[in-house]
């Protein structure tokens, strides 16, 4: 019996998706190197300091830290049928360290319940929260996630170009382009040391611009791929009525307001920051992937955090 295997083509080090993963490799970092220190120590004080704190006002300072750990439980699950389609070698360079960098969000987050939240609620006498208890997640977040996998899986069942550019929208156009860049941001202005009624978490924000950095090369290769998808023959109204769909469900994810305090005005970002930015960015994106006469950014500026201020 003829053997099937057939040597692949030479890597291409001038394509996006060989310096996609280039720059993955120099741009390395360990969750476990991060010094939590003094988010235990910051937080901590708030919660001793504070007249009437209690769990709905921790909650509201942490459940963002529970979606963002399992939705990268979430993608880092998901990916694995992109890999498995992808013919090009530069492009399956780049999804390995995608894959690898998606388990290195999980862990960070992981390791930030277990060593700051639950450190806290123990030193507070509390019993120990948990991340996954389905409190925090909403129905846009489950409906998301629950359509960005079935988005992945279906390219193991029909392996077309529009069905890539459906996986490509759902999960690095929107989860990770528009949802979780949004996120970070709001995260970091929140913890940055900015706002006097919310703890200066310096520990989650390192973990946050090593995180968005990774992502920038994400979202960056998804953009590139479905710009030469377009090029390929998929209509590009297919790609905006895709996005469109889903820009409820990130709405509906941003504005959760069930961990704010009833009566007050809600601590840190002004209402309606995050929202402006979500749609600037998804702006951008948009006009860079469907207008053939626009570039997308190059690697060095999609990793660039600078200027978000």
């Amino acid at each position: 019996m003829a053997s099937e295997y057939t040597p692949t083509a030479m890597m291409d080090r001038d394509s996006r998706s060989n310096r996609y993963y280039r720059n993955a490799v120099e741009r390395h970092w360990d969750p476990s190197e991060i010094d939590l220190s003094r988010d235990r120590k910051n937080l901590l004080e708030v919660a001793e300091t504070t007249d009437g704190f209690d769990r709905l006002a921790l909650d509201g300072m942490v459940n963002g830290i529970a979606k963002f750990g399992a939705g990268e439980d979430a993608v880092t699950e998901d990916l694995a049928p992109l890999a498995t389609v992808l013919e090009d070698i530069d492009d399956q360079l780049f999804l390995t360290t995608q894959l690898y960098e998606e388990a290195k969000h999980a862990d960070f987050f992981d390791r930030y319940w277990r060593e700051v939240v639950w450190a806290v609620e123990d030193e507070l006498g509390w019993d120990r929260s948990n991340p996954r208890d389905e409190k925090w997640f909403n129905d846009p977040y489950i409906e998301l996630f629950d359509r960005n996998r079935q988005a992945q899986y279906r390219l193991l069942e029909e392996d077309t170009l529009e069905n890539r550019a459906g996986a490509y929208c759902h999960y690095h156009l929107v989860v990770e382009g528009i949802l979780a860049q949004t996120g970070y941001y709001g995260m970091q202005r929140s913890f940055g040391g900015e706002f006097e009624t919310l703890p200066h978490l310096p520990g989650l924000v390192e973990g946050f611009t090593s995180i968005r950095s990774d992502e920038g090369r994400h979202v960056g290769f998804g953009m590139n791929q479905l710009k030469k998808l377009i090029a390929e023959g998929v209509e590009p109204a297919l790609i905006e009525d895709t996005v469109n769909e889903l820009l409820p469900l990130v709405q509906g994810i941003t504005e959760d307001d069930r961990f704010q305090p009833e009566d007050g005005e809600p601590a840190g970002l002004e209402e309606g920051v995050l929202a402006s930015y979500a749609v600037e960015k998804h702006t951008d994106r948009m006009q860079q992937i469907t207008n053939a006469a626009a570039d997308i950014p190059d690697v060095d500026e999609l990793v660039q955090l600078e200027g978000d201020d």
